[in-house]
């Protein structure tokens, strides 16, 4: 069909997020109440979404882990925000932005926070790392030209909106040009692996992931190819997503690579505190984390 003076009309671009999406055995989220880092592997090589350990950091960890955050330690201890979700990426040598000596003040500022006997980071990557070595595989930070990348985010925010962290996925910022020779462009296929341990949150603060790794139509259709972020609600409507209950203590992690979001707390004066990274393969053994 034609108009007058015009060529053939087109369809116009689905509203809808087009990609790859799991089944039901992929697209599930099992909970443990110890640490199984072989079931992250699992998620790491893309045989499940995610997986979830309950109640894995101690009350008084947490609790002493919230306790800097809430009480505003020094520049690069933590991120604060209000109503604005935490940036995604705000140390070099992710960020472009930054500068090699902020990313000193902010790696010191969190090993200080870290000080700890328990530190849960360090025993979730070294426990994950433990379980790569018997296969010759192994951990070790993201490195930019010499520089290694932070190895955790620390941040305390509130969101009032519909969500508290907009509708995102990790794996475009694996290609952002301006970040060429960071080792997280090597990150193979689409496992892209988000690690979430929460230390404090209110009522509500679910996690949503949808089922739907967008591919780079979509991407480029919504101009997300390199921050994938935020994916508008709409294009999100009629796929399957999972809404998961978060609370202090629990860790979890699962691919980044779909889209996901963080609902708000119901209480306008709680606030959702959480230890982050990112981590995937950069080749069949090597696994890297990065923020």
């Amino acid at each position: 069909m034609t108009g007058a003076g015009d060529g053939p009309l087109q369809a116009p671009p689905s509203r809808t997020v087009t990609g790859w999406s799991g089944d039901a055995d992929y697209f599930s989220f099992p909970e443990h109440r110890d640490f199984r880092p072989r079931l992250v592997v699992d998620v790491l090589r893309g045989r499940r979404a995610g997986v979830i350990f309950r109640g894995m950091v101690a009350r008084d960890l947490y609790a002493e882990l919230a306790d800097p955050v809430l009480g505003q330690p020094g520049p690069g201890a933590a991120q604060h925000r209000g109503a604005q979700p935490p940036p995604r990426r705000v140390p070099l040598p992710q960020d472009h932005r930054a500068l090699p000596g902020r990313v000193r003040t902010r790696a010191a500022a969190l090993d200080k926070v870290l000080d700890l006997p328990d530190d849960p980071l360090t025993a979730f990557y070294t426990g994950l790392a433990d379980e790569l070595a018997p296969e010759g595989g192994g951990r070790a930070l993201a490195r930019h030209r010499g520089r290694a990348a932070s190895r955790g985010l620390l941040r305390s925010w509130h969101g009032d909106g519909r969500y508290a962290l907009d509708p995102h996925e990790d794996r475009s910022q694996c290609t952002e040009p301006r970040q060429a020779d960071f080792e997280i462009q090597r990150v193979v296929d689409d496992e892209v692996c988000a690690l979430n341990i929460c230390l404090e949150n209110g009522d509500g603060g679910r996690l949503l992931v949808w089922n739907i790794q967008p591919d780079d139509a979509s991407k480029r259709r919504l101009g997300l190819h390199h921050t994938g972020s935020p994916y508008p609600p709409r294009t999100l409507e009629g796929i399957e997503c999972r809404r998961i209950d978060v609370h202090p203590g629990d860790v979890y992690i699962f691919n980044g690579s779909h889209v996901h979001a963080v609902e708000p707390n119901a209480d306008p004066g709680s606030r959702r505190t959480s230890l982050a990274g990112i981590f995937g393969f950069i080749d069949d053994r090597t696994v890297v984390s990065w923020t």
